[in-house]
């Protein structure tokens, strides 16, 4: 952000906090509107080809009301970060009440993710989208779309257990409860762990994605691999990352 741009924001800030003037607070949320759009991207890499995609955005933009109107400075984190975790909240709730993944689609699901792996076992590398779906018997299309909506079904519930455990501190801004600090500690140590051992390329990915902020389409590019295959990735290692923080949690009862 460029030094007048920051110190533009940061008199509306100023004088939000004394006014709480709508005007004042519709141009903070103008401000930061591009944040919205980065955060469904992240969640969900390819966004733009579900046709749900203005609602996901709408769910985002309420997070970021929610939070420019319960947002103070004396939290101690940045607009940003608590924003964000608003906005990705308002998302993960969004998804999960739709109810978008059935039971049939689950099963789908599953048979592509067996078929990776078998194949990949039968013929010593990774199988293309193509080799999966002539396997299957099914479109190389219909095999991608099922891998990302795979990828859906395993951040929603991934972030929904996140939430359950209350690891984002910082959507209340504050981190003086004992007890959240020992559940973020916990947490922390579970992934740290969990992180250290993965296969590289499985570890790049959930490096380059939630600690540098990286896209699927950019992680893609550097690996060198389909966008659909980090999405498989990616669901894979969230799945076995779910199983470990509950396995951790039970372990420390």
């Amino acid at each position: 952000m460029r030094i007048e741009q920051q110190e533009h924001i940061n008199k509306l800030w100023t004088e939000y906090f004394e006014t709480r003037e709508l005007d004042v607070k519709n141009q903070i949320l103008t401000h930061y509107i591009d944040l919205v759009v980065t955060v469904v991207k992240r969640l969900m890499p390819r966004y733009k080809e579900y046709s749900e995609q203005e609602d996901l955005v709408s769910a985002g933009i309420l997070g970021l009301i929610d939070a420019v109107t319960k947002f103070d400075g004396a939290f101690g984190v940045k607009f940003e970060t608590y924003a964000t975790v608003r906005i990705r909240g308002e998302v993960i709730d969004y998804l999960r009440k739709q109810d978008w993944a059935p039971t049939t689609l689950r099963k789908k699901i599953g048979t592509i993710q067996r078929a990776y792996e078998k194949i990949e076992n039968e013929i010593g590398r990774v199988p293309s989208d193509l080799e999966v779906a002539e396997h299957l018997h099914m479109t190389e299309t219909e095999v991608r779309k099922t891998l990302e909506m795979a990828h859906m079904f395993n951040v929603v519930n991934f972030e929904s257990m996140m939430e359950e455990r209350h690891f984002e501190i910082a959507s209340t801004g504050r981190d003086d409860d004992p007890q959240k600090k020992l559940e973020k500690k916990e947490t922390e140590e579970i992934l740290k762990l969990f992180i250290a051992n993965l296969p590289e390329k499985e570890r790049i990915i959930i490096v380059l994605h939630y600690y540098e902020g990286f896209t699927m389409k950019s992680i893609a590019k550097i690996l060198n691999i389909s966008e659909s295959r980090v999405s498989q990735i990616h669901s894979k290692v969230l799945a076995l990352m779910r199983t470990a923080l509950r396995e951790g949690f039970k372990g420390s009862m």
